[in-house]
């Protein structure tokens, strides 16, 4: 991402905009940015929530500070300047939106504070760099949160949009030594977070899913409506990784015990055994949702939506979210 020529056609209407104090012309010149921007707030954040809001700070913050725009540099970048500083002071106050230790033995640590980012409200044009596939998904996103929040910023900046060293540095009024210096300790822990099994976060992006993921989540579909448990387990690698957010538990088990608690916490027992299903995607990843008739009620209602990320045709990560108090999904209520 790099600065346009200066006093482009957006930054003139800005600074004119600004000037006459034309709030709708304002609006209409900054609303445009806003899927990218909270694209970018949701990568400092994890939490879709807190990302909109913020993209909301972001604004207002823009708005008040609209005089000190001189078009030095290009409007995008000074957005995802205030953008990126709004962030960091959220995280200033916030201590409750850092990973915590695992309850279980083995599992690491959890955000649980994750939420899954619907792709229809991913820019409709985007940059590479802001929605490439690989900087988008959930585990991405996760490693991204065990990274101090102005060593995050520095990260994203640096290696997600592709910004240079001195541009990064400005906006976050570090020197350009301190931002080398954070991006090599970041990119370390990166590593660290990341399971070896995925992508390079810096190879070329891709968008589309592959036939061979949508067919596991066919597959996992047809055998969620069945109950049928044995070919459930068979979908699941033998590492699986799984989380049931926001609940506690975030763990790799064996697909037999990963199917075994399911059915010890009420799942495919009577009440919670007639199932209808439907894929859509998050994150850009493959996702299936999960409808719920329980034995008094007429209509299949919402229930879950469970984001699969899967290798060589099985699961090897299956995170589940409460899908009825997220009306952001877009999921209709009923099937």
């Amino acid at each position: 991402m790099t600065d346009a020529r200066l006093l482009g056609d957006d930054e003139a209407a800005f600074i004119a905009a600004a000037r006459s104090d034309d709030a709708a012309q304002f609006a209409l010149i900054t609303e445009r940015y806003r899927r990218e921007l909270q694209v970018h707030c949701y990568r400092m954040l994890a939490n879709y929530d807190d990302a909109q809001d913020m993209t909301q700070e972001t604004f207002l913050r823009v708005w008040n500070k609209r005089e000190s725009f001189k078009g030095h540099a290009a409007l995008r970048t000074w957005l995802y300047r205030i953008a990126t500083n709004a962030c960091l002071d959220f995280l200033d106050k916030r201590n409750d939106r850092i990973p915590v230790p695992a309850e279980l033995p083995g599992g690491g640590s959890e955000v649980r504070y994750l939420q899954p980012y619907p792709d229809r409200m991913l820019p409709e044009d985007p940059q590479e760099s802001v929605v490439a596939r690989e900087t988008i998904e959930l585990a991405f996103v996760v490693a991204v949160q065990h990274l101090p929040p102005r060593q995050r910023a520095v990260f994203i900046l640096r290696d997600v949009l592709g910004w240079p060293a001195s541009k990064a540095a400005g906006a976050l009024e570090l020197t350009v030594a301190s931002v080398t210096s954070a991006l090599q300790r970041a990119r370390v822990t990166m590593r660290e977070q990341l399971p070896d099994r995925r992508l390079d976060w810096r190879s070329p992006a891709t968008h589309e899913l592959s036939d061979d993921e949508r067919g596991v989540v066919k597959a996992y579909m047809n055998a969620h409506e069945r109950n049928d448990l044995g070919r459930l387990a068979a979908l699941l690698r033998d590492d699986l990784r799984f989380a049931m957010l926001p609940e506690p538990g975030t763990l790799t088990v064996t697909a037999e015990d990963a199917v075994d608690g399911w059915v010890s916490g009420g799942l495919f027992q009577h009440g919670h055994d007639d199932w209808r299903c439907t894929a859509t995607t998050v994150n850009r990843m493959p996702a299936a949702v999960l409808y719920l008739r329980t034995p008094d009620d007429p209509e299949y209602r919402l229930f879950a939506i469970a984001v699969l990320h899967i290798v060589d045709g099985k699961i090897a990560e299956l995170t589940g979210f409460d899908a009825a108090d997220k009306p952001w999904l877009g999921l209709p209520a009923t099937f």
